[in-house]
Protein backbone atom coordinates (compact mmCIF):
# COMPACT_ATOMS: atom_id res chain seq x y z
CA UNK A 1 0.00 0.00 0.00
CA UNK A 2 1.46 3.36 -1.01
CA UNK A 3 1.84 5.94 1.73
CA UNK A 4 1.42 8.98 -0.51
CA UNK A 5 0.39 11.05 2.49
CA UNK A 6 3.78 10.60 4.14
CA UNK A 7 6.16 10.73 1.18
CA UNK A 8 6.10 12.03 -2.34
CA UNK A 9 5.97 9.24 -4.88
CA UNK A 10 8.78 9.52 -7.45
CA UNK A 11 9.50 7.40 -10.50
CA UNK A 12 13.12 6.30 -10.21
CA UNK A 13 11.70 2.77 -10.08
CA UNK A 14 8.26 1.12 -10.35
CA UNK A 15 7.50 1.28 -6.64
CA UNK A 16 4.41 3.46 -7.20
CA UNK A 17 3.43 2.17 -10.66
CA UNK A 18 1.11 -0.74 -11.45
CA UNK A 19 1.16 -0.20 -15.21
CA UNK A 20 1.59 2.46 -17.87
CA UNK A 21 1.08 2.96 -21.61
CA UNK A 22 2.31 5.62 -24.00
CA UNK A 23 4.86 6.68 -21.37
CA UNK A 24 8.65 6.99 -21.48
CA UNK A 25 10.71 7.23 -18.30
CA UNK A 26 13.37 9.95 -18.69
CA UNK A 27 16.42 10.56 -16.53
CA UNK A 28 17.27 14.25 -16.18
CA UNK A 29 20.78 15.63 -15.88
CA UNK A 30 21.24 18.61 -13.55
CA UNK A 31 22.06 22.11 -14.73
CA UNK A 32 25.76 22.84 -14.15
CA UNK A 33 26.20 26.09 -12.30
CA UNK A 34 29.98 25.88 -12.57
CA UNK A 35 32.99 26.03 -10.22
CA UNK A 36 32.39 27.45 -6.74
CA UNK A 37 35.78 26.68 -5.17
CA UNK A 38 38.92 26.61 -7.29
CA UNK A 39 42.55 25.91 -6.38
CA UNK A 40 44.21 28.89 -4.70
CA UNK A 41 46.86 29.48 -7.32
CA UNK A 42 48.56 32.23 -5.27
CA UNK A 43 49.38 29.44 -2.78
CA UNK A 44 50.49 27.10 -5.59
CA UNK A 45 47.41 24.89 -5.23
CA UNK A 46 46.64 22.76 -8.27
CA UNK A 47 43.65 20.73 -7.10
CA UNK A 48 40.83 20.91 -4.54
CA UNK A 49 38.52 18.02 -3.67
CA UNK A 50 36.00 17.09 -1.00
CA UNK A 51 34.15 13.98 0.08
CA UNK A 52 31.83 16.14 2.17
CA UNK A 53 29.17 18.63 1.18
CA UNK A 54 28.77 22.05 2.79
CA UNK A 55 27.31 21.97 6.32
CA UNK A 56 24.89 24.61 7.61
CA UNK A 57 25.92 26.09 10.97
CA UNK A 58 22.87 27.76 12.53
CA UNK A 59 24.99 29.22 15.35
CA UNK A 60 27.25 31.07 12.92
CA UNK A 61 24.47 31.52 10.34
CA UNK A 62 26.67 30.37 7.48
CA UNK A 63 27.75 27.35 5.45
CA UNK A 64 30.97 25.53 6.34
CA UNK A 65 32.97 23.32 4.02
CA UNK A 66 36.00 21.17 4.73
CA UNK A 67 37.98 20.30 1.63
CA UNK A 68 41.30 18.85 0.48
CA UNK A 69 43.93 20.94 -1.28
CA UNK A 70 47.02 19.86 -3.14
CA UNK A 71 50.11 21.83 -4.09
CA UNK A 72 52.33 21.82 -7.16
CA UNK A 73 55.45 21.25 -5.03
CA UNK A 74 54.39 17.74 -3.95
CA UNK A 75 55.48 14.62 -5.83
CA UNK A 76 52.01 13.29 -6.67
CA UNK A 77 49.29 15.17 -8.52
CA UNK A 78 45.92 13.76 -9.40
CA UNK A 79 42.50 12.86 -7.99
CA UNK A 80 43.04 11.33 -4.58
CA UNK A 81 46.44 12.95 -4.15
CA UNK A 82 45.35 15.34 -1.43
CA UNK A 83 43.74 12.50 0.45
CA UNK A 84 47.10 10.76 0.63
CA UNK A 85 48.81 13.83 2.08
CA UNK A 86 45.97 14.87 4.38
CA UNK A 87 45.70 18.65 3.93
CA UNK A 88 42.27 19.78 5.12
CA UNK A 89 41.19 23.37 4.49
CA UNK A 90 38.12 25.29 5.63
CA UNK A 91 35.82 27.66 3.74
CA UNK A 92 32.66 29.54 4.65
CA UNK A 93 29.77 30.98 2.67
CA UNK A 94 26.55 32.89 3.22
CA UNK A 95 24.82 31.50 0.15
CA UNK A 96 26.67 28.29 -0.75
CA UNK A 97 28.04 29.83 -3.95
CA UNK A 98 30.51 32.55 -2.99
CA UNK A 99 33.12 31.05 -0.67
CA UNK A 100 35.71 32.67 1.58
CA UNK A 101 38.86 31.15 3.03
CA UNK A 102 39.00 32.55 6.59
CA UNK A 103 42.28 32.72 8.44
CA UNK A 104 42.25 30.10 11.21
CA UNK A 105 45.72 30.56 12.69
CA UNK A 106 46.09 26.85 13.46
CA UNK A 107 49.20 25.96 11.44
CA UNK A 108 52.34 27.66 10.25
CA UNK A 109 52.47 27.78 6.49
CA UNK A 110 55.72 29.08 5.06
CA UNK A 111 56.34 31.22 8.09
CA UNK A 112 52.78 32.47 8.64
CA UNK A 113 49.61 31.29 10.37
CA UNK A 114 47.46 33.53 8.21
CA UNK A 115 45.85 30.64 6.31
CA UNK A 116 42.76 28.41 6.28
CA UNK A 117 44.52 25.11 7.06
CA UNK A 118 42.12 23.23 9.32
CA UNK A 119 43.81 19.87 9.89
CA UNK A 120 46.93 17.97 8.96
CA UNK A 121 48.07 14.62 10.32
CA UNK A 122 51.25 13.88 8.40
CA UNK A 123 53.87 14.91 10.96
CA UNK A 124 56.96 14.56 8.80
CA UNK A 125 55.19 16.26 5.92
CA UNK A 126 54.29 19.17 8.20
CA UNK A 127 57.90 19.53 9.27
CA UNK A 128 59.11 19.57 5.69
CA UNK A 129 56.74 22.48 5.11
CA UNK A 130 58.05 24.32 8.15
CA UNK A 131 54.89 23.71 10.22
CA UNK A 132 54.69 22.94 13.90
CA UNK A 133 52.62 19.86 14.57
CA UNK A 134 49.97 20.42 17.31
CA UNK A 135 50.35 17.92 20.12
CA UNK A 136 46.70 16.85 19.90
CA UNK A 137 46.91 15.74 16.27
CA UNK A 138 47.58 12.06 15.68
CA UNK A 139 48.54 10.07 12.62
CA UNK A 140 45.01 10.08 11.24
CA UNK A 141 43.74 11.62 8.01
CA UNK A 142 40.24 13.04 7.83
CA UNK A 143 38.02 12.13 4.90
CA UNK A 144 34.62 13.61 5.76
CA UNK A 145 33.29 16.29 8.06
CA UNK A 146 29.58 16.44 8.91
CA UNK A 147 27.77 18.59 11.46
CA UNK A 148 25.34 16.65 13.65
CA UNK A 149 22.65 18.79 15.29
CA UNK A 150 20.90 15.72 16.71
CA UNK A 151 23.62 14.76 19.16
CA UNK A 152 22.93 16.27 22.62
CA UNK A 153 26.67 16.27 23.41
CA UNK A 154 28.29 19.44 22.00
CA UNK A 155 31.68 17.69 22.10
CA UNK A 156 30.33 15.39 19.37
CA UNK A 157 28.81 18.12 17.22
CA UNK A 158 31.10 17.29 14.29
CA UNK A 159 31.78 13.79 13.06
CA UNK A 160 34.21 12.40 10.56
CA UNK A 161 35.85 9.29 9.21
CA UNK A 162 39.62 9.12 9.36
CA UNK A 163 42.18 6.66 8.04
CA UNK A 164 45.63 5.59 9.14
CA UNK A 165 48.82 5.39 7.09
CA UNK A 166 47.84 2.48 4.84
CA UNK A 167 44.43 4.05 4.06
CA UNK A 168 42.67 0.68 4.35
CA UNK A 169 40.24 1.37 7.23
CA UNK A 170 37.91 4.12 8.35
CA UNK A 171 37.93 5.21 11.99
CA UNK A 172 35.29 7.42 13.65
CA UNK A 173 36.41 10.87 14.77
CA UNK A 174 34.56 13.38 16.97
CA UNK A 175 34.96 17.12 17.44
CA UNK A 176 33.21 20.08 19.09
CA UNK A 177 34.21 22.52 16.33
CA UNK A 178 35.48 20.64 13.28
CA UNK A 179 39.11 21.52 14.04
CA UNK A 180 40.09 19.60 17.18
CA UNK A 181 39.44 15.87 16.96
CA UNK A 182 39.43 12.83 19.21
CA UNK A 183 39.58 9.26 17.91
CA UNK A 184 37.77 6.51 19.86
CA UNK A 185 39.80 3.32 20.20
CA UNK A 186 37.70 1.03 17.99
CA UNK A 187 38.60 -1.32 15.12
CA UNK A 188 37.07 0.90 12.45
CA UNK A 189 35.54 -0.11 9.12
CA UNK A 190 37.53 -1.84 6.36
CA UNK A 191 37.65 0.34 3.26
CA UNK A 192 40.03 1.33 0.52
CA UNK A 193 40.75 4.96 -0.33
CA UNK A 194 37.17 6.27 -0.62
CA UNK A 195 34.06 6.19 1.55
CA UNK A 196 30.90 8.21 2.10
CA UNK A 197 28.84 9.11 5.17
CA UNK A 198 25.08 9.52 5.52
CA UNK A 199 22.69 10.09 8.38
CA UNK A 200 19.81 7.71 7.67
CA UNK A 201 16.75 9.76 8.67
CA UNK A 202 14.34 6.89 8.09
CA UNK A 203 16.05 4.53 10.56
CA UNK A 204 17.76 7.13 12.77
CA UNK A 205 21.25 5.74 12.32
CA UNK A 206 24.48 6.52 10.53
CA UNK A 207 25.41 4.71 7.35
CA UNK A 208 28.65 4.50 5.42
CA UNK A 209 29.29 3.25 1.93
CA UNK A 210 32.85 1.93 1.79
CA UNK A 211 35.01 0.46 -0.96
CA UNK A 212 36.27 -3.10 -1.07
CA UNK A 213 37.26 -5.43 -3.90
CA UNK A 214 35.22 -8.19 -5.51
CA UNK A 215 35.68 -10.11 -8.75
CA UNK A 216 34.31 -6.94 -10.36
CA UNK A 217 37.07 -4.79 -8.90
CA UNK A 218 36.17 -1.85 -6.69
CA UNK A 219 32.67 -2.35 -5.27
CA UNK A 220 30.33 -0.68 -2.76
CA UNK A 221 29.79 -2.14 0.71
CA UNK A 222 27.56 -0.85 3.52
CA UNK A 223 28.22 -0.42 7.24
CA UNK A 224 25.85 1.17 9.79
CA UNK A 225 26.09 2.56 13.32
CA UNK A 226 23.70 3.79 16.00
CA UNK A 227 26.29 5.83 17.91
CA UNK A 228 28.92 6.58 15.22
CA UNK A 229 31.54 4.73 17.27
CA UNK A 230 30.71 1.04 16.83
CA UNK A 231 30.06 0.01 13.21
CA UNK A 232 28.69 -3.18 11.68
CA UNK A 233 30.78 -5.39 9.42
CA UNK A 234 30.44 -4.16 5.82
CA UNK A 235 28.01 -5.96 3.51
CA UNK A 236 28.35 -5.95 -0.29
CA UNK A 237 25.48 -3.93 -1.81
CA UNK A 238 26.45 -3.01 -5.38
CA UNK A 239 29.04 -3.90 -7.99
CA UNK A 240 29.48 -3.69 -11.74
CA UNK A 241 28.58 -6.42 -14.25
CA UNK A 242 28.70 -7.34 -17.94
CA UNK A 243 26.48 -4.40 -18.92
CA UNK A 244 28.97 -2.01 -17.35
CA UNK A 245 31.78 -3.67 -19.29
CA UNK A 246 29.98 -2.97 -22.57
CA UNK A 247 29.24 0.57 -21.44
CA UNK A 248 32.92 1.08 -20.61
CA UNK A 249 34.03 0.26 -24.13
CA UNK A 250 31.39 2.49 -25.69
CA UNK A 251 32.09 5.45 -23.41
CA UNK A 252 35.82 5.32 -24.03
CA UNK A 253 35.28 4.98 -27.78
CA UNK A 254 32.92 7.96 -27.83
CA UNK A 255 35.47 10.24 -26.18
CA UNK A 256 38.40 9.02 -28.28
CA UNK A 257 36.50 9.60 -31.53
CA UNK A 258 35.09 13.02 -30.59
CA UNK A 259 37.66 15.82 -31.06
CA UNK A 260 35.75 18.07 -28.65
CA UNK A 261 36.83 15.91 -25.71
CA UNK A 262 40.22 15.51 -24.05
CA UNK A 263 41.03 11.94 -24.92
CA UNK A 264 42.82 9.90 -22.22
CA UNK A 265 46.38 8.95 -23.17
CA UNK A 266 47.57 5.35 -23.44
CA UNK A 267 44.36 3.95 -24.89
CA UNK A 268 44.70 0.18 -24.73
CA UNK A 269 42.40 -1.42 -27.30
CA UNK A 270 43.61 -4.96 -26.57
CA UNK A 271 43.04 -5.24 -22.81
CA UNK A 272 39.45 -5.71 -21.66
CA UNK A 273 39.67 -3.68 -18.45
CA UNK A 274 37.00 -4.11 -15.79
CA UNK A 275 34.55 -1.26 -15.30
CA UNK A 276 34.46 -0.64 -11.55
CA UNK A 277 32.25 1.09 -9.01
CA UNK A 278 34.57 3.62 -7.43
CA UNK A 279 32.30 5.07 -4.74
CA UNK A 280 28.64 5.88 -4.04
CA UNK A 281 27.34 8.84 -2.03
CA UNK A 282 23.73 8.34 -0.89
CA UNK A 283 20.92 10.72 0.04
CA UNK A 284 17.67 9.85 1.83
CA UNK A 285 14.82 11.44 -0.10
CA UNK A 286 11.05 11.02 0.20
CA UNK A 287 11.05 7.50 1.65
CA UNK A 288 13.80 6.12 -0.57
CA UNK A 289 17.56 6.22 -0.92
CA UNK A 290 19.11 7.70 -4.02
CA UNK A 291 22.67 6.64 -4.78
CA UNK A 292 25.21 8.36 -7.01
CA UNK A 293 27.54 5.53 -8.12
CA UNK A 294 30.78 6.72 -9.69
CA UNK A 295 31.57 4.38 -12.59
CA UNK A 296 35.28 4.09 -13.29
CA UNK A 297 35.92 3.17 -16.92
CA UNK A 298 39.64 2.35 -17.38
CA UNK A 299 41.25 3.01 -20.76
CA UNK A 300 44.88 2.00 -20.19
CA UNK A 301 47.63 1.45 -17.65
CA UNK A 302 48.91 4.49 -15.76
CA UNK A 303 52.60 4.22 -14.88
CA UNK A 304 54.27 4.69 -12.42
CA UNK A 305 51.14 4.97 -10.27
CA UNK A 306 49.89 1.55 -11.49
CA UNK A 307 46.35 2.81 -11.46
CA UNK A 308 44.30 3.15 -14.65
CA UNK A 309 43.86 6.02 -17.04
CA UNK A 310 40.17 6.39 -17.79
CA UNK A 311 36.91 8.22 -17.16
CA UNK A 312 34.90 8.55 -13.95
CA UNK A 313 31.25 9.48 -14.42
CA UNK A 314 28.20 9.42 -12.13
CA UNK A 315 25.03 7.39 -12.62
CA UNK A 316 21.92 6.98 -10.41
CA UNK A 317 20.70 4.09 -8.28
CA UNK A 318 17.69 3.67 -5.99
CA UNK A 319 16.94 1.55 -2.93
CA UNK A 320 14.24 1.19 -0.28
CA UNK A 321 16.46 -0.36 2.42
CA UNK A 322 20.10 0.62 1.59
CA UNK A 323 20.95 -3.04 0.87
CA UNK A 324 19.12 -3.78 -2.39
CA UNK A 325 19.81 -1.38 -5.24
CA UNK A 326 18.51 -0.87 -8.75
CA UNK A 327 20.25 1.26 -11.35
CA UNK A 328 18.13 4.06 -12.82
CA UNK A 329 17.36 5.05 -16.40
CA UNK A 330 19.05 2.16 -18.22
CA UNK A 331 22.32 3.21 -16.56
CA UNK A 332 22.41 6.51 -18.37
CA UNK A 333 24.95 9.03 -17.13
CA UNK A 334 23.51 11.47 -14.61
CA UNK A 335 26.58 13.69 -14.24
CA UNK A 336 29.10 13.15 -16.97
CA UNK A 337 32.33 14.54 -18.30
CA UNK A 338 32.30 17.68 -20.44
CA UNK A 339 33.90 18.62 -23.75
CA UNK A 340 37.08 20.67 -23.40
CA UNK A 341 36.46 24.39 -23.90
CA UNK A 342 39.81 25.60 -22.56
CA UNK A 343 38.27 26.54 -19.20
CA UNK A 344 36.19 23.81 -17.57
CA UNK A 345 37.49 21.13 -15.22
CA UNK A 346 35.20 18.13 -15.65
CA UNK A 347 36.85 16.54 -18.66
CA UNK A 348 37.83 13.25 -16.99
CA UNK A 349 36.16 12.83 -13.60
CA UNK A 350 32.93 14.15 -12.07
CA UNK A 351 32.28 12.72 -8.60
CA UNK A 352 29.48 13.78 -6.25
CA UNK A 353 30.95 15.01 -2.94
CA UNK A 354 28.23 13.65 -0.68
CA UNK A 355 24.44 13.71 -0.15
CA UNK A 356 22.92 16.52 -2.26
CA UNK A 357 21.24 19.37 -0.40
CA UNK A 358 17.57 20.32 -0.81
CA UNK A 359 17.27 24.12 -0.87
CA UNK A 360 13.81 25.57 -1.41
CA UNK A 361 12.70 24.42 -4.86
CA UNK A 362 16.02 22.94 -5.97
CA UNK A 363 18.40 20.08 -5.26
CA UNK A 364 22.00 21.28 -5.01
CA UNK A 365 24.62 18.75 -6.05
CA UNK A 366 28.21 19.60 -5.13
CA UNK A 367 30.82 17.61 -7.01
CA UNK A 368 34.50 17.41 -7.76
CA UNK A 369 35.62 17.95 -11.35
CA UNK A 370 39.05 16.90 -12.65
CA UNK A 371 40.73 17.27 -16.01
CA UNK A 372 42.67 13.99 -15.80
CA UNK A 373 43.38 11.05 -13.52
CA UNK A 374 46.84 9.90 -12.64
CA UNK A 375 50.30 11.42 -12.32
CA UNK A 376 52.02 13.89 -14.67
CA UNK A 377 54.81 11.41 -15.34
CA UNK A 378 52.28 9.09 -16.97
CA UNK A 379 51.34 11.64 -19.59
CA UNK A 380 53.06 13.01 -22.70
CA UNK A 381 54.70 16.47 -22.30
CA UNK A 382 51.83 18.26 -24.03
CA UNK A 383 49.53 17.29 -21.13
CA UNK A 384 51.64 19.09 -18.50
CA UNK A 385 49.65 22.34 -18.65
CA UNK A 386 46.47 20.61 -17.48
CA UNK A 387 48.09 19.61 -14.18
CA UNK A 388 48.82 23.22 -13.16
CA UNK A 389 45.12 23.88 -12.55
CA UNK A 390 43.69 20.41 -12.45
CA UNK A 391 40.54 20.17 -10.38
CA UNK A 392 37.83 22.28 -8.70
CA UNK A 393 34.67 21.90 -6.64
CA UNK A 394 31.56 22.64 -8.66
CA UNK A 395 27.79 22.93 -8.24
CA UNK A 396 24.95 21.48 -10.28
CA UNK A 397 21.25 22.12 -9.67
CA UNK A 398 18.16 20.02 -10.27
CA UNK A 399 14.49 20.92 -9.94
CA UNK A 400 12.78 19.52 -6.85
CA UNK A 401 11.96 15.80 -7.42
CA UNK A 402 13.58 16.22 -10.83
CA UNK A 403 15.70 13.07 -11.11
CA UNK A 404 13.26 11.20 -13.35
CA UNK A 405 9.99 12.01 -15.11
CA UNK A 406 7.28 9.95 -16.77
CA UNK A 407 6.76 11.54 -20.19
CA UNK A 408 3.97 11.44 -22.74
CA UNK A 409 4.82 12.88 -26.16
CA UNK A 410 1.15 12.48 -27.09
CA UNK A 411 -1.33 10.69 -24.85
CA UNK A 412 -0.20 8.39 -22.05
CA UNK A 413 -1.60 6.68 -18.97
CA UNK A 414 -0.14 5.74 -15.59
CA UNK A 415 -2.00 3.52 -13.12
CA UNK A 416 -0.67 3.61 -9.56
CA UNK A 417 -0.59 0.93 -6.92
CA UNK A 418 -3.29 1.05 -4.21
CA UNK A 419 -3.45 3.75 -1.53
CA UNK A 420 -5.89 5.05 1.04
CA UNK A 421 -7.63 8.43 0.84
CA UNK A 422 -8.92 10.32 3.86
CA UNK A 423 -9.83 13.80 2.70
CA UNK A 424 -6.37 14.87 1.49
CA UNK A 425 -5.66 16.98 -1.56
CA UNK A 426 -3.68 15.50 -4.45
CA UNK A 427 -0.62 17.41 -5.67
CA UNK A 428 1.65 16.79 -8.64
CA UNK A 429 5.04 18.06 -9.82
CA UNK A 430 4.72 18.47 -13.57
CA UNK A 431 5.80 20.21 -16.73
CA UNK A 432 2.79 20.61 -19.02
CA UNK A 433 3.29 23.96 -20.71
CA UNK A 434 1.92 22.65 -24.00
CA UNK A 435 -0.28 19.93 -22.62
CA UNK A 436 -2.22 18.82 -19.56
CA UNK A 437 -2.66 16.17 -16.90
CA UNK A 438 -6.00 14.84 -15.62
CA UNK A 439 -6.50 12.23 -12.90
CA UNK A 440 -9.19 9.67 -12.16
CA UNK A 441 -9.67 8.00 -8.77
CA UNK A 442 -10.58 4.36 -9.40
CA UNK A 443 -11.52 1.38 -7.26
CA UNK A 444 -8.35 -0.62 -6.55
CA UNK A 445 -9.97 -3.93 -7.57
CA UNK A 446 -12.44 -3.14 -10.38
CA UNK A 447 -10.52 -0.13 -11.79
CA UNK A 448 -13.89 1.62 -12.12
CA UNK A 449 -13.81 5.40 -11.54
CA UNK A 450 -15.55 6.51 -8.36
CA UNK A 451 -18.62 8.63 -8.94
CA UNK A 452 -17.59 12.23 -9.55
CA UNK A 453 -13.90 11.35 -9.85
CA UNK A 454 -13.56 10.18 -13.44
CA UNK A 455 -11.07 11.80 -15.81
CA UNK A 456 -13.92 13.87 -17.27
CA UNK A 457 -14.67 15.26 -13.77
CA UNK A 458 -11.06 16.41 -13.23
CA UNK A 459 -9.94 19.97 -13.90
CA UNK A 460 -6.84 19.76 -16.12
CA UNK A 461 -3.46 20.83 -14.71
CA UNK A 462 -1.38 22.95 -17.09
CA UNK A 463 1.99 24.67 -16.97
CA UNK A 464 5.19 24.15 -15.02
CA UNK A 465 4.08 23.28 -11.48
CA UNK A 466 6.26 22.11 -8.62
CA UNK A 467 3.13 21.62 -6.51
CA UNK A 468 0.05 21.74 -8.73
CA UNK A 469 -3.18 20.82 -6.95
CA UNK A 470 -5.53 18.42 -8.72
CA UNK A 471 -9.23 19.27 -8.37
CA UNK A 472 -12.46 17.46 -9.18
CA UNK A 473 -15.96 18.88 -9.29
CA UNK A 474 -16.84 17.09 -6.03
CA UNK A 475 -13.74 18.27 -4.17
CA UNK A 476 -11.67 16.03 -1.90
CA UNK A 477 -12.58 12.46 -1.14
CA UNK A 478 -12.52 10.07 1.80
CA UNK A 479 -12.70 6.52 0.48
CA UNK A 480 -13.79 3.53 2.56
CA UNK A 481 -11.65 1.16 0.51
CA UNK A 482 -8.22 1.42 -1.14
CA UNK A 483 -8.14 3.25 -4.44
CA UNK A 484 -5.71 3.87 -7.27
CA UNK A 485 -4.93 6.94 -9.30
CA UNK A 486 -5.05 6.86 -13.08
CA UNK A 487 -3.07 9.72 -14.60
CA UNK A 488 -3.96 10.76 -18.14
CA UNK A 489 -1.07 12.76 -19.65
CA UNK A 490 -1.13 14.73 -22.88
CA UNK A 491 2.22 16.24 -23.96
CA UNK A 492 3.33 16.39 -20.33
CA UNK A 493 5.99 15.26 -17.85
CA UNK A 494 5.13 13.96 -14.38
CA UNK A 495 7.89 14.00 -11.73
CA UNK A 496 5.98 13.09 -8.58
CA UNK A 497 2.63 13.02 -6.81
CA UNK A 498 1.57 13.12 -3.17
CA UNK A 499 -1.36 13.66 -0.79
CA UNK A 500 -1.53 16.50 1.72
CA UNK A 501 -4.17 17.78 4.12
Amino acid sequence: MLDAGKYKQLFLDDHAIESSSGIVRSLHQPYRYGPVLKPHRAQQQTLVQSSSVPQWNAEKNLWEWWYLAFYDSAPYQGPGAAAQWGDIHYATSLDGIEWERPSLGLYDWRGSRNNNLAYHSKIDFLRRRGMRNPVDIGERRLHHVIRDERDPDPQRRYKSFASNGDNQRRYPALSPDGFHWTFPHVPGVPSEDTSQLLYDDFNERFAATVKQRTEWGRSVWLSTSQDFVEWTDPVLVLHTDEIDQANRRERIRRVVEDPDYLSPPHIDEETDFIAQLYQMPVMSYEGQYIGFPLLFNPAGLDLPQMNNVGLNQTELAVSRDLYHWNRVGNREIFLGIEPWDGINYGTCQVSVCGPPIVRDDEIWIFYGACKFRGVPASYPPEYAEYFNDMGALELAKLRLDGFVSMDAAGDGTILTKPMELSGQELYINTEAQNGEIRVAIVDSETMTPLSGYAVSDCHPVHGDRLAGRVNWAKGTLTAAHPVRLRFELTNAKLYSFWLAS
